[in-house]
């Protein structure tokens, strides 16, 4: 089987190859294998979108439980034995212009201290008129527990959540059906559209609009408890001695 791999600290992973018959080809892969973490897979769905792919976690930021070290994974992985999962990735498209994400889609206020004007339409109809807000986040089930719950403090499983970040109307979010478009207006810029942590974006401004909806080939993930196992320990940072010793401390109030 060829694979990619895709990642950082690939000296963990590369010299396991030979032993499960796993030829590297980075050119035409059958299987992606990214390692890190879930930006790395995000970074590895751009660069190699609708190949399967394989997470591995990094060493340093996760300590794996046996199921789920790398050589074993990577036995399942050879002998055909990982269970591919079809993961729902959304799209924003402005004119000829467009963007792909597999946890969100992220429209902002490009000037961060002034906030945007928009409406947002669900289905052809209009959702609460105007919003005043720094922007919005559409995410996947899968990002939902990424920026999106920094917003609502929430997670959902099933659907496309909407989430209005900071907006002076408290407006509250949304879960909606997976076949449903949002239709975004900016009645005041200037404003951003991007996808998940990539680097390619689109502006808009006064009168422009964009759309977002499921796009038409889903990721596909193999393994997907590789990603979400509660056996396996996050790593935590570790602040240095000085970041701690130099804080400032309130009193507390009562």
């Amino acid at each position: 089987m060829k694979v990619a791999l895709v990642g950082r600290d690939l000296f963990e992973v590369e010299p396991l190859l030979s032993r499960f018959d796993l030829e590297l080809d980075n050119d035409s892969p059958e299987v992606v294998i990214s390692h890190g973490g879930d930006g790395t897979l995000l970074g590895a769905e751009r660069e190699y979108p609708s190949i399967p792919k394989v997470a591995l976690r990094s060493s340093k930021v996760c300590k794996k439980c046996e199921n789920h070290k790398n050589e074993v994974v990577l036995a399942h992985l050879a002998a055909g034995e990982l269970v591919e999962t079809p993961l729902l990735k959304l799209q924003a498209v402005k004119g000829d212009q467009w963007l792909t994400g597999l946890n969100d889609i992220i429209f902002r206020n490009e000037i961060p201290t002034s906030a945007v004007r928009f409406e947002v339409d669900i289905d052809g109809r209009n959702h609460s008129g105007g919003i005043i807000a720094d922007g919005l986040v559409v995410a996947t089930s899968f990002g939902s527990s990424g920026y999106y719950r920094s917003i609502t403090h929430s997670i959902f499983q099933v659907g496309i959540g909407l989430a209005f970040n900071n907006s002076t109307e408290g407006v509250d979010h949304l879960v909606l059906r997976e076949e449903s478009e949002i239709t975004v207006t900016v009645e005041r810029g200037p404003g951003v559209v991007y996808a998940d942590n990539g680097p390619d974006f689109f502006r808009l401004e006064k009168g422009d609009t964009f759309e977002v909806r499921k796009a038409a080939e889903p990721a596909r993930i193999l393994g997907i408890d590789t990603l979400r196992c509660t056996h396996c320990e996050r790593i935590p940072n570790i602040r240095r001695p000085y970041d701690v010793d130099r804080r400032v401390k309130f009193p507390a109030v009562e």
